[in-house]
């Protein structure tokens, strides 16, 4: 079984490589993101662990995870972006190799994380995928996904990693400038050199 890493900072389009290597390949997605949400909810212990650094200000009045206040702590400080990686990815990585351990069919695993390399789940990667865009797109798409202003965005992006960190680390790289064409066509030439069996057309 491979194990293939994705990754690049907010608005790369992650989500989109992703989803056409789904749709074209014997894939099984892993998105870290998605697992990260799951663990948050209320009542469990990754929720506990990060009260227990942030303080419930952190919580909305049902108790729940207020991600705004989280991302508006998070990205004003390098410290507390550690501190909250030190809680979390333990449990994010226990889970993904879960997921991993639990898959039977024959087909790659695509470990989707925006901190592959900080939270060291890049050890575990056979090959890894880069995804790479312009900093107008990603500011673009942050602000729309997220429904936050121009300023926050770029506080965020500011926070991450730039395309160099990319470039220079990864194994392969996909441009994504909002050309599904040009996207697919990189797709086609990364899936082959990390040998991701094409689904039967």
């Amino acid at each position: 079984m491979k194990i293939i890493g994705i990754t690049g900072s907010s608005g790369s389009g992650k989500s989109t490589v992703c989803e056409i290597l789904k749709q074209k390949y014997l894939v099984k997605i892993i998105d870290a993101d998605v697992i990260a949400k799951k663990l948050s909810a209320k009542g469990t212990k990754y929720l506990a662990e990060i009260c227990k650094v942030f303080g419930t200000d952190i919580l909305d009045e049902q108790g729940n995870l207020n991600r705004r206040k989280l991302a508006s702590i998070i990205y004003s400080s390098a410290q507390a972006r550690e501190k909250l990686n030190e809680c979390t990815f333990k449990y994010i990585k226990q889970e993904i190799k879960q997921e991993i351990e639990s898959t039977k069919e024959n087909i790659s695993i695509i470990i989707d994380a925006p901190l592959l390399f900080e939270s060291g789940l890049n050890e575990w990667c056979s090959c890894i995928i880069g995804v790479i865009s312009t900093k107008e797109l990603q500011l673009q798409r942050v602000v729309i996904r997220d429904n936050i202003s121009y300023e926050q965005a770029e506080k965020r992006l500011y926070a991450q990693k730039a395309n160099r960190f990319y470039e220079k680390n990864c194994d392969m790289l996909i441009q994504n400038n909002n050309n599904i064409s040009e996207i697919k066509e990189q797709i086609d030439v990364v899936a082959q050199k990390c040998n991701i069996t094409k689904k039967l057309q």
